[in-house]
């Protein structure tokens, strides 16, 4: 990821700093609103009443010191990223992710079309970034979005600034789609970063049909990244994410011992199996 050169942004505190220890981060839910009808009617959705999937996601920044080679108006190498938060490919859900950076920096809108949906600068100002999440036609006509302070320096201040501890600042939040297109609950319903429920009995869902492909070097997960061990741990996502692999294994089974019982009782008298 290019580093461009930046004029010198006003440095600011925020009036409302947040601590840098997780367990202060409450977690949220964004309810994607539902388009109207009229439009699902257009182009003909066929939805999936009274169940809603949910994505469990972090944003966030990491700010890193860059000590000797720190200049006037380039003081901090930084990160802005979106990810699963367990580290998930989010790719299967999310088209493309725009962040919205200071004016004062070369070409401030920047579109990242495919993981990670990130980007890197050098700079000494804090300020907002607005991030934009576009999600893929089956998933949700809305887009999504969010804001996030970058924070440069760490909250005691007294002390000389760390070179190899960066400031790491995130959000986690949940992202429900209610009454999902059948189209996309096939897609993502077996997708380890998705949450899906329990689905109604004898539903029957089409065939899925995959997004673009990708080569290994394009996959979207962050679990080799560069930085993955200064991401926070969510222990909710974990046990979510726990939650909905344990629930599919056992429709999985329940679907198993439903096909094994059909062969059984078709089977003659004599060749079924005593007890």
């Amino acid at each position: 990821m290019s580093q461009s050169q930046t004029l010198p942004l006003k440095r600011h505190q925020d009036e409302n700093p947040r601590d840098d220890d997780s367990s202060d981060i409450k977690p949220s839910r964004l309810k994607i609103s539902l388009p109207s009808e009229d439009s699902d009617k257009k182009i003909l959705i066929k939805r999936v009443k009274d169940v809603g999937i949910c994505v469990p996601i972090v944003y966030g920044t990491i700010a890193f010191f860059l000590g000797r080679k720190a200049s006037e108006s380039q003081s901090h190498k930084w990160t802005v990223y979106v990810r699963g938060a367990s580290n998930e490919d989010l790719s299967a859900v999310v088209k493309r992710v725009v962040f919205q950076l200071h004016p004062s920096f070369n070409n401030p809108t920047r579109v990242v079309e495919s993981p990670p949906f990130e980007i890197s600068e050098c700079g000494w100002g804090e300020f907002e970034i607005a991030i934009t999440l576009f999600f893929h036609s089956d998933a949700c006509e809305k887009q999504l979005d969010l804001y996030h302070h970058l924070k440069l320096y760490p909250e005691d201040e007294s002390g000389p600034q760390n070179t190899k501890r960066p400031v790491v600042i995130e959000s986690y939040n949940e992202v429900v789609f209610p009454e999902p297109s059948e189209a996309f609950l096939a897609r993502v319903q077996n997708h380890p970063a998705v949450v899906v429920p329990r689905l109604p009995d004898g539903l029957n869902l089409p065939s899925p049909v995959p997004v673009e492909p990708m080569n290994d070097k394009e996959r979207g997960d962050t679990k080799d990244h560069p930085l993955n061990h200064w991401f926070l741990n969510f222990s909710e996502a974990d046990e979510l994410l726990k939650l909905a692999a344990a629930r599919q294994q056992v429709q999985a089974h329940i679907v198993k011992l439903g096909r094994q019982l059909t062969l059984m009782e078709g089977l003659p008298q004599s060749k079924q199996p005593s007890g």
